[in-house]
């Protein structure tokens, strides 16, 4: 359940082992590529290459794409035992981990996740976007904070290149922002971007990114830091020659915070301001609140705390982890018993941490483990390979399958021709269902 990259990883792992096995992919939505068509940043070609593998895998005879099927409502983990011997999870998270601070309900206060869908054109989220804030804060330090504040910072015209919708590049060419602010809790050498993505941010000539001398600081922890990781070091590296450069004068700026820990969102009927408390350092790589507080004026705060899974129907869920409880990707029952049959792989499994690669290693361990199960697992009622086919039809599921994204992507391809873009992505889903059919 899932045809992002953690359910293609596992396919193509299962369809590559010397088991006998054929894989149907299940997908939410009509399109496969899960995060990688969802997730990354338009302006990020070089993330978005991975397809090229993913696809290599869906190309092979022994794996069906089955899309636009919504896992609890058109069809249950119950209907699925009648198909499949076995049934992995990899629905990856989507949405935003909660923020607990006064305001964060405001109008103009957003979860980056939502904004994230937008920007990338997700058939469930609204066409518009409310782009009326001259000055933003965006609260985190992980790549999904930099992409939320280079999006933002950006001009629109410097997105056509990518795959980006008519609807979004006209919502951010109205945007009137000429400030972002990241902020970070933590120090220079706590913060989890990449060094590439940083460094990304100071490539647009009509961005300046500031850095500030008096958030390059560290302490011993930090120091450990910077010597255990050549990521860390890179990235205090850049961030201290940025600290001390001249600045610019580009048009737009984009100012990197760090020992600012957001304590309340201002405003009575929409957001005017945030409010920070200064952090220092207290010699771990921790940090304790100073008691000195500042007040941000921002008309519009970005949340870039994390995403988070949502529960799946008949299956265990661990809603403080957000994932489902498991052992090496086995699934787990509320007394710690396996459930049969019943596998993880991704965020669901792991939580939403580490980069995309990072998913084949989950599910190497998973499909090792599922193998070995393979002589203890329940049998199926039925094992006609178009008896699910059949089920679908007779539920009356519009399903689409690889041929039909094939009709899809040529689609989207022919609508950036005549624009000189590789593909102008399609974002309704009744479209997307009607090409991929046709």
């Amino acid at each position: 359940m899932g045809a992002g990259p953690a359910g293609i990883y596992a396919a193509d792992i299962l369809d590559k082992s010397e088991a006998e096995v054929s894989v149907d992919l299940f997908e939410r939505m009509p399109a496969p590529f899960g995060l990688i068509r969802y997730g990354v940043a338009p302006d990020h070609p070089r993330i978005k290459g991975i397809v090229t593998a993913l696809h290599r895998v869906l190309d092979r005879p022994g794996i069906r794409l089955l899309g636009n099927i919504d896992y609890g409502t058109d069809i249950k983990l119950d209907d699925l035992r009648e198909f499949y011997d076995a049934v992995i999870f990899a629905t990856g998270a989507m949405s935003d981990r909660a923020l607990e601070i006064p305001g964060v309900d405001l109008p103009g206060s957003y979860g980056a996740a939502d904004f994230v869908s937008w920007y990338d054109g997700h058939p469930d989220v609204p066409r518009t976007w409310p782009l009326e804030a001259t000055s933003v804060a965006v609260l985190g330090v992980g790549n999904v904070a930099l992409d939320v504040a280079r999006i933002l910072a950006k001009t629109a015209d410097e997105l056509l290149t990518t795959d980006i919708p008519p609807n979004v590049y006209e919502g951010l060419k109205a945007s009137p922002v000429t400030d972002v602010h990241v902020f970070g809790r933590r120090g220079p050498a706590q913060a989890k971007f990449t060094p590439l993505e940083l460094r990304e941010l100071d490539h647009s000539p009509n961005v300046e990114v500031i850095v500030y001398p008096e958030d390059i600081e560290f302490d011993e922890g930090s120091m450990a830091a910077i010597r255990g990781s050549k990521q860390v070091d890179m990235v205090v590296k850049t961030l201290q020659e940025w600290a001390i450069r001249d600045q610019g004068d580009r048009p737009k700026r984009l100012h990197l915070h760090f020992f600012h820990s957001p304590t309340e969102i201002l405003g009575e009927d929409r957001v005017t301001g945030l409010r920070t408390e200064r952090t220092e350092l207290t010699g771990d790589g921790n940090v304790r609140g100073t008691g000195e507080f500042h007040d941000w004026d921002v008309q519009a705060v970005y949340r870039a705390v994390g995403y988070l899974s949502s529960p799946l129907a008949e299956v265990p869920f661990d809603h403080g982890t957000g994932t489902v409880p498991n052992k090496g990707g086995r699934v787990l029952d509320i007394d710690e018993n396996q459930v049969p049959g019943v596998y993880v792989t991704g965020w669901i499994k792991r939580g939403p941490v580490g980069l995309i690669g990072h998913t084949k290693g989950d599910a190497a361990e998973t499909i090792a483990n599922l193998l070995a199960d393979a002589d203890s697992l329940p049998a199926p009622k039925q094992d006609d390979p178009d008896a699910i086919l059949n089920f679908l039809a007779e539920r009356s599921v519009p399903f689409t399958t690889w041929e039909g994204w094939g009709k899809l992507d040529a689609h989207e391809r022919s609508l950036g021709e005549p624009h000189g873009r590789e593909r102008v992505k399609v974002v309704e889903r009744d479209e997307m269902v009607r090409v991929s059919r046709q």
